[in-house]
C-alpha cells in the first residue's frame, strides 16, 4: 500500500506543492486577518484539500497527456507512465478522482467557489495542451498556480479584493519565469518535436531575458504589495529574501551552463515561497 502511495506521490511531484501552498495560505490569512473574517478550521482544511486535489489532477493529467512525448525525451523517459510504473488508464482515473474531490471540496466551501471550480480545472488541466500550439505555455502554468491565493481568499470572503489579486499576479510572473528557466533543458528536444516553448522560440539567451523581465515584474509587485498592504518590518524581511532568491536563479543559470537548473528550480524557489509566506503571514498577525 505504501509503495503504491509513493508511486502516485512521485507521479504528481507532491513535494512541489511547496511552491503554491504558502501563497494560498497568504490569501487565506489576508481574508481572516486583514479583512477580519472569522477563522474556521473547516474552511482552512478544505482550502488545503482543494490545493492538493487540483494540483494532483493537473500534474497527473499532464503526465497522462504527455506520456508519448515523455517516452521520446531522454530527460523524462523514466517518469512513471512511460517507464510502466503506473499505467495510463490508472493515471487517468487518478485525474478524474482528484478533479471530482476538488469540486466536492469547493461545494462545501461556498457556492461561488463551487461555480468557479470548473474554470479553475479548465485552466490547470488545459495548460497541458498549450505546449502544442503556443510558446506562452509557461504563462498558462503561472496562471494556474496564481489561482491559489485569490481562490483561498474567496473561500473565506466570497468577494474579490485588490491585495490578493496582486499576490496572484505576483505568482503568475514568478512561476512563469522559473518555468522558462526549467524548460531550457528541453530546448533542442522541443524544436525536434515541433513543441512550443520560450527557449525553443527565443533560444537560451532570449529565454533567460524573458524570464528576467517576468522576475523584475514579480519583484516590483512584492514591493508594491508591501506598500499597498501597509505591511511592517517582518514583511520586508520576507520580501528581501524573496527578491534575493529571484536574483540568485539568474546567477546560477547561464545559457552555456545548465548544470544548476535543478538547484535554481527547486531549492531557490522553495526557499523563496516558504520564507515569503511565513513572513507575510507573521506580519499580518503582528500588526492586527
Amino acid at each position: 500500500m505504501l509503495t503504491t502511495v509513493n508511486k502516485y506521490l512521485s507521479l504528481v511531484k507532491f513535494s512541489h506543492t511547496i511552491f503554491a501552498m504558502p501563497f494560498a495560505m497568504t490569501g487565506f490569512f489576508m481574508a481572516t486577518v486583514k479583512e477580519a473574517h472569522p477563522f474556521q478550521w473547516q474552511t482552512f482544511l478544505l482550502v488545503v484539500l482543494c490545493m492538493v486535489f487540483a494540483r494532483s489532477a493537473a500534474m497527473a493529467f499532464n503526465r497522462w497527456l504527455d506520456a508519448d512525448i515523455d517516452k521520446r525525451n531522454p530527460r523524462t523517459a523514466r517518469r512513471e507512465i512511460p517507464a510502466g510504473v503506473i499505467s495510463a488508464n490508472k493515471a487517468l482515473y487518478f485525474v478524474i478522482g482528484n478533479a471530482v474531490l476538488f469540486m466536492l471540496c469547493a461545494w462545501f466551501i461556498n457556492r461561488l467557489c463551487f461555480f468557479l471550480s470548473p474554470v479553475a480545472l479548465l485552466v490547470v488541466l488545459g495548460y497541458s495542451y498549450t505546449k502544442r500550439f503556443t510558446a506562452l505555455c509557461h504563462l498558462v502554468l503561472g496562471l494556474g498556480l496564481s489561482l491559489a491565493p485569490i481562490g483561498a481568499f474567496l473561500s473565506v470572503t466570497g468577494y474579490f479584493a485588490i491585495l490578493p489579486v496582486m499576490v496572484s499576479v505576483l505568482v503568475l510572473c514568478w512561476v512563469s519565469g522559473f518555468d522558462i528557466i526549467y524548460a531550457l533543458q528541453d530546448e533542442e528536444f522541443d524544436r525536434s518535436q515541433s513543441l512550443n516553448s520560450i527557449p525553443a522560440w527565443l533560444g537560451k539567451p532570449g529565454a533567460l531575458r524573458f524570464s528576467e523581465v517576468l522576475h523584475v515584474i514579480a519583484a516590483a509587485l512584492v514591493i508594491t504589495i508591501g506598500i499597498t498592504g501597509h505591511f511592517s518590518w517582518l514583511y520586508w524581511i520576507g520580501a528581501a529574501v524573496f527578491i534575493v532568491m529571484l536574483v540568485s536563479q539568474h546567477l546560477l543559470v547561464k545559457p552555456h551552463d545548465l548544470s544548476r537548473v535543478n538547484l535554481a528550480f527547486m531549492t531557490t524557489n522553495g526557499i523563496a515561497s516558504v520564507v515569503y509566506g511565513v513572513f507575510v503571514i507573521s506580519d499580518m498577525f503582528l500588526t492586527v
